[in-house]
């Protein structure tokens, strides 16, 4: 059998094509953008194919139609394969903590259209030259130009937390993309995508007749990989996987699923895969967090500690519609950004209050996400990951004192910045290690009288766990049976663990604790 070939790391459409690798037929969604509107913005994560579905639009729209032989919009009739001109900006590659990077990136790029379409601009600004370029490239060739935008947003989501150099960025960018208004007659089709949809950009509310299909259940897998596609397309490579690991393709699958599965882009949208995690998967026959690997959320986890936000209530979290549309990360409000980077993903929604209910959507991204901010705790991914295997030991073997001596430890670890004066604090740093051990892990468990701070469950030990601070082991034990937590688990066939723990401001630890165990 042939090996597939995977596109791992090409973004270029015409390559794939001749290069004989695999590629998932999204053109039939390129025929219904045409039947649309003229201007679109879509929001997806990074790694999630939006380069690579710039890159067949671009060469749609430059006419290549032998590239296109075989493929669902080969067939439509109503498709015209004229060549126009194409205005292809790609903002992804450069560090824009530079402030002469914003210019240099896109001037670079203006200057290349400059040169094709002998433009003589007269303007010294980014817009004025974007503007002459349009203007004249239609002039020129009698055709309409098509202005593809990739990652629009990544210079704001690089200055972020550098405000002056933000909003310098702001101003030129909001001036920039303005442009398409003015163009309106010069222009066949446009598109910009990126990360996130920021309100405050106000780019949007100047091209209002701009569609947001980031929502849209038409275009829900315009990206990724569905399992319908993934069965179509990688068939003999899940196989390959399959064999390699000494599983049944259906374990497989189960596999790829569980690790890179989950995203849900609209309300009604199918399962998504992953793609950049799957090709790599297929192609090291190995399950990894890939989608990490190619960079931490940073920006994320400094909004997270700067806002001091409590991450125990993202699991589950409602969000309401307009919110995710878009997103201004000055507001304390970070459920959009997370869901718009990938982190959440959209799990249920309410049709009458158009809510959303939002989770994790895999292993891949919560093992990721969670050992991130385990490794801004600890200042080294190693010693965390180590502790994690010692706790995880423990609580398999029953251990109650030897898990609080494991936690008692990493706490002491932590780096002295940390903010762990408050319990929130504590418990946040706390549910990460429970998340990543693997468990099952439900924080502030309602009960009749009260809520359990954390309960663990493993086969064959439950662990109820009350948090004090600047109190004592004892109050927290007594408050775990005055509340009769452990009551569900009474007749449970499982080792009882009730466990009361107190926290020390000043030395920034768990001072003590005190076990009763039951079973």
């Amino acid at each position: 059998m042939t090996k597939q070939r995977y596109p791992i790391g090409v973004q270029s459409f015409e390559e794939i094509r001749r290069g004989g690798y695999v590629y998932v037929d999204k053109t039939s969604y390129i025929h219904r953008l045409l039947q649309g509107s003229k201007y679109y913005f879509l929001g997806r994560p990074r790694r999630f194919g939006k380069s690579l579905l710039l890159s067949t639009i671009k060469s749609f729209f430059e006419g290549k139609r032998e590239l296109f032989e075989g493929l669902a919009i080969a067939s439509c009739d109503d498709v015209e394969w004229n060549a126009h001109p194409v205005i292809h900006l790609d903002l992804n590659a450069e560090n824009y903590s530079d402030e002469y990077a914003l210019d240099s990136r896109i001037g670079t790029q203006l200057n290349y259209y400059e040169d094709k379409y002998d433009v003589k601009s007269g303007s010294s600004t980014l817009a004025g030259r974007f503007l002459s370029v349009i203007e004249t490239s239609h002039r020129k060739t009698g055709r309409q130009a098509v202005v593809l935008i990739d990652e629009y947003d990544k210079p704001i989501l690089d200055t972020i937390h550098m405000d002056e150099l933000s909003e310098v960025y702001r101003n030129k960018l909001r001036g920039f993309y303005s442009v398409l208004k003015s163009a309106d007659d010069h222009l066949k089709f446009a598109i910009l995508t990126g990360v996130t949809k920021f309100g405050h950009l106000n780019i949007f509310s100047g091209l209002n007749n701009l569609r947001d299909i980031s929502l849209s259940n038409e275009y829900s897998g315009i990206c990724g990989i569905t399992e319908r596609e993934l069965e179509d397309n990688f068939k003999a490579g899940v196989g390959s996987l399959a064999d390699s690991m000494s599983l049944s393709y259906v374990d497989a699958m189960r596999m790829l699923k569980e690790h890179y599965d989950g995203y849900h882009f609209s309300q009604n949208s199918p399962d998504v895969y992953n793609p950049y995690s799957v090709l790599n998967c297929l192609e090291d026959k190995d399950f990894r967090d890939y989608w990490f690997q190619t960079g931490t959320p940073t920006f994320l986890i400094n909004l997270l500690r700067e806002r001091d936000y409590n991450i125990t209530c993202l699991e589950g979290c409602e969000c309401e519609e307009r919110r995710l549309y878009g997103v201004d990360v000055a507001a304390s409000d970070l459920i959009p950004v997370l869901y718009q980077s990938g982190y959440l993903t959209i799990k249920g929604f309410d049709r009458e209050f158009r809510a959303y209910t939002l989770g994790f959507p895999n292993k891949e991204v919560m093992d990721g996400f969670f050992s991130s901010l385990v490794e801004y705790y600890t200042g080294s991914a190693d010693s965390g990951r180590a502790s994690i295997r010692q706790l995880v030991k423990n609580i398999r073997e029953g251990n109650a004192d030897g898990f609080m001596k494991g936690l008692q430890s990493f706490f002491s670890s932590i780096s002295y910045e940390m903010s762990l004066d408050r319990e929130s604090n504590f418990q946040n740093v706390l549910y990460v290690l429970l998340r990543l051990i693997g468990f099952y892990v439900e924080v502030e468990k309602r009960m009749s009288d009260g809520r359990i701070d954390i309960l663990i469950e493993t086969s064959k030990n439950v662990y109820v766990i009350e948090l004090k601070v600047d109190s004592t082991p004892e109050d927290a034990l007594s408050q775990i049976n005055g509340k009769n937590y452990s009551l569900p688990y009474a007749s449970d066939n499982r080792v009882l663990h009730k466990i009361g723990v107190n926290f020390s401001k000043k030395t920034r630890t768990i001072t003590g604790w005190a076990v009763e165990t039951e079973g």
